[in-house]
């Protein structure tokens, strides 16, 4: 896509996103009639979710060669995980402590969501064994993706040691890949009407602008405390982007497409094929970008850690429970865990809180405090997820070995 055609896209997603507020702010529930503008789009977008992610995964692992550079690229990108999302955490840990959302909040006992009670048994133990799928039809037709990137990985490392015949299987791989991306470039002309459908109706599924008023004085400071928490990561990741990566602001700029497409889909998921597209034409190195962006959209969740630790202090707040140190600590490993196991769709971070409030003996009811204002901060912290896989795509990029070939 041309420079000319990507900045045109981009001034018309902001306007997109502002009229979906306005529109969903003052005419409610009768913005519900643009629901289907907002599906259509988001439906196009996890249509190539799947065969993107195979595509992807395989030929950017076959592209670096020698199978054994795998372990250098891997290491790369599973230490700035791990990394960026302890950072998100403690973030949030300072964040809640410091403001105290929750002190002295007056609420009705909530009841126990339906989501949240099907999770009732569900451990550490069970993200775990999620890694590996008996049944990887199953797992696409669920949009399960670490099974399959893990596949994709193990495939790709196997076509390398079968010479000739490896490799056409591979060449199949990079053309379908550039064919899924050229669709992305086509999808992303109707990215701006999607997005205010998406907007708009959400926001009139609330209520419209007096129903959501509501909902935030009633939690106001949580929302507040969130909020804070993931602009001071936001910077965070711009200072990693600027002294790691070496890349200045208009490496955000050029992602701006696909950050404010992820505020409209609340899904890191769906927003992975303009996340890829996005980086291609900023210039990081295909390897970089098939390998880093597809498993990031699953297990590096920056924003959905931050938001668990401090959503999860809260409700200890609101019951007037103390959170010692170590039960702090123990939120800061089972909010990084379950981040990690939270699955790109939207207001998955409040189906996977069940664990950290588990691991400390908190309520699971507690949750029901945040459902009201739960959707409106999903689509902040799903951007935040979406510069983060970002920020780590140009880190990567720059210590990748040998960067050869052009990029995409």
């Amino acid at each position: 896509m041309s420079h000319r055609h990507a900045l045109a896209i981009l001034v018309l997603i902001v306007v997109g996103v502002a009229a979906g507020v306005f529109c969903g702010w003052y005419w409610g529930e009768r913005m519900l009639a643009v629901a289907w503008l907002g599906a259509l789009f988001l439906n196009a977008l996890k249509m190539m979710i799947i065969p993107l992610i195979f595509a992807a995964v395989i030929s950017g692992v076959a592209s670096l060669g020698d199978v054994r550079k795998l372990g250098r690229l891997g290491g790369i990108t599973i230490g700035y995980y791990v990394v960026t999302t302890g950072i998100a955490v403690s973030i949030g840990l300072v964040m809640v402590n410091w403001i105290q959302p929750g002190a002295g909040l007056q609420f009705d006992r909530a009841e126990l969501p339906a989501e949240v009670a099907a999770m009732k048994e569900v451990g550490v133990s069970d993200l775990l064994l999620s890694l590996v799928s008996p049944n990887l039809v199953a797992s696409a037709a669920e949009t399960q993706l670490v099974p399959l990137i893990l596949f994709a990985i193990l495939l790709s490392a196997a076509l390398t040691t079968l010479g000739r015949t490896g490799q056409q299987v591979i060449e199949f791989f990079n053309g379908m890949n550039e064919a899924l991306m050229k669709l992305v470039i086509w999808l992303m002309y109707f990215a701006p009407v999607g997005i205010f459908g998406l907007v708009a109706s959400r926001l009139g599924e609330a209520g419209g602008g007096a129903a959501f008023a509501r909902d935030l004085a009633a939690v106001g400071w949580h929302v507040v405390t969130v909020l804070a928490g993931l602009a001071i990561h936001f910077v965070v990741l711009l200072l990693l982007l600027r002294f790691v990566a070496r890349r200045g602001l208009d490496y955000l700029g050029g992602m701006l497409r696909a950050v404010l497409t992820a505020f409209g889909t609340a899904s890191s998921s769906a927003t992975l094929p303009l996340t890829m597209e996005c980086a291609r034409e900023a210039g990081i190195d295909r390897r970089a970008v098939r390998f880093v962006l597809p498993l990031g959209s699953t297990v590096n969740m920056d924003g959905t850690a931050l938001y668990e630790a401090a959503a999860v202090m809260f409700i200890a707040q609101a019951y007037g429970i103390d959170m010692s140190f170590g039960q702090q600590m123990v939120v800061f490993v089972t909010a990084t865990l379950a981040a990690i196991g939270a699955a790109g769709i939207p207001e998955a971070g409040l189906v996977t809180m069940v664990i950290v409030l588990s691991a400390v003996g908190l309520p699971l009811e507690g949750v029901g405090l945040l459902l009201s204002v739960d959707w409106f901060l999903d689509r902040f912290r799903t951007s935040v997820n979406v510069w983060g896989d970002a920020v780590g795509a140009a880190v990567v990029h720059r210590f990748l070995p040998d960067p050869s070939g052009p990029p995409g």
